[in-house]
């Protein structure tokens, strides 16, 4: 949407993998929080009960799929899980943190080949399916903004689709649109690694942004209606993505790089271009992207277990007894709540309320911050941010409202563009990175 920006350059970090430790270990410590706001709590369950809370990411489907089975079955989804497994979601803690909408991440590795990504990925929307099937009086797919509002009136949670890397369309507009008919509602255009067609924060660059297939894959998300979800991708995307669609972008679950120093999170740069498109960025619980302290201590951990490998090489057994003693040294610092207060203020103040939203990423790390140990602890974070001056209506446009807009005015452009063809682009020769 923006035409004009003066394009920067941004290092690329090293991001470990999906799940790692990078989220700073919470073994020991689920269950501690700090001290409780009961009255606010309770006033943010009432504002929920009117808008519904929308959370831009939930990778429940993938931690289904990596340890129980694939089967929505295999765990007692009805029961609340927090003492029996490591699952920070479930249908009681759900209803308890007045979820109202809830993107499910249909997310695959960044290592599958791009076949491979496909397949898995239409598994994954069958997952979600399947988990909705599982228990209609709960949950119900949604695709619109009226779907959301519409099921959220009905005391049921609205469950939409998202996807998680580009690379799960195997360089085809017409996957693109298969995944459309699916279900999936956004897609974040790079995970941890550069595309053939687009730049990760986590990666080395080849196309200092969007090739020209990538500037394809934006402008046919727009006429189909599909969010372009800008996490994961490096500044330089950010802004080619922004310069070239004409709806709103989202950032699913992302922080303020100027509070967290992480590549993974966004720059005061495109912060202040967030008014002028019209999109929204919900702040994550990663603990390595909300704690300057446990960013620090993930960096210095990579770097011993390089030493360590580079030191012991075919030796993983000392490597792994070298770390535990590195560890043991330097104990692991945990993010809280305030930390993510921290951030979520931070994006209001450079955006703008009108730009902020919540993408926790429950169920896809392995710890989180003190006192949001799962999916009941939203309550806890509004009562939070209205101990520090947000009026309720702050609060609404944070929970869902902003994000609601965001998905009007994305299906707005798509209903300006009826008449126009489905995109027919592929990667040229040229294009294909080395």
């Amino acid at each position: 949407m923006i035409r004009s920006v003066l394009m920067t350059t941004v290092a690329a970090a090293l991001l470990a993998g999906p799940v790692l430790a990078q989220s700073g270990a919470q073994s020991g410590a689920r269950n501690a929080t700090p001290g409780t706001d009961a009255a606010g709590e309770a006033r943010a369950r009432q504002i929920l009960r009117r808008t519904p809370l929308i959370d831009g990411h939930n990778d429940l489907p993938w931690a289904l799929r990596e340890k129980h089975g694939n089967d929505p079955y295999a765990v007692d989804l009805t029961t609340n899980l927090d003492a029996s497994t490591a699952l920070h979601t479930d249908i009681p803690r759900l209803r308890a943190g007045g979820v109202g909408g809830q993107f499910w991440s249909v997310y695959v590795p960044a290592t599958l080949t791009p076949t491979e990504a496909a397949r898995e990925t239409f598994e994954q929307i069958d997952t979600v399916k399947r988990i909705v099937a599982a228990h209609p009086d709960v949950f119900e797919l949604a695709t619109t903004a009226a779907d959301v509002e519409r099921i959220h009136r009905r005391g049921r949670i609205a469950s939409l689709i998202g996807m998680e890397g580009g690379y799960s369309i195997d360089d085809s507009l017409g996957l693109l649109r298969e995944f459309f008919d699916a279900g999936a509602r956004y897609i974040t255009l790079t995970h941890s690694k550069t595309t053939s067609w687009a730049d990760s924060a986590t990666d080395a660059p080849k196309w200092g942004g969007l090739s020209p297939f990538g500037e394809d894959v934006v402008r046919e998300m727009n006429r189909l209606g599909m969010m372009v979800d800008l996490s994961h991708v490096a500044e330089e995307t950010m802004l080619d993505a922004m310069r070239v669609s004409e709806a709103p972008v989202i950032f699913s679950h992302s922080s303020a790089r100027a509070v967290t120093g992480h590549a993974r999170n966004v720059p005061d740069s495109v912060l202040r271009l967030m008014p002028a498109d019209g999109g929204v960025v919900m702040v994550t619980f990663v603990p390595g992207f909300v704690s300057e302290t446990v960013r620090a201590w993930n960096s210095a951990r990579a770097a011993e277990s390089a030493r360590l490998t580079s030191l012991n090489p075919g030796d993983p057994a000392a490597v792994t007894a070298g770390l535990a003693a590195w560890t043991t040294a330097h104990p692991i610092p945990r993010a809280t709540i305030a930390d993510v207060v921290a951030h979520i203020q931070h994006v209001r103040d450079v955006a703008g309320i009108d730009h902020v939203g919540i993408g926790g990423d429950y169920d896809g790390v392995d710890a989180l911050p003190v006192g949001l140990e799962g999916v009941d602890t939203y309550p806890r974070l509004l009562a939070a941010l209205m101990a520090n001056g947000w009026s309720e209506a702050d609060i609404r446009k944070l929970a869902g409202e902003n994000v609601l807009r965001v998905m009007r005015a994305v299906e707005a452009v798509a209903a300006g563009k009826r008449g126009e063809r489905p995109g027919l682009a592929v990667i040229a020769t040229a294009q294909a990175p080395e």
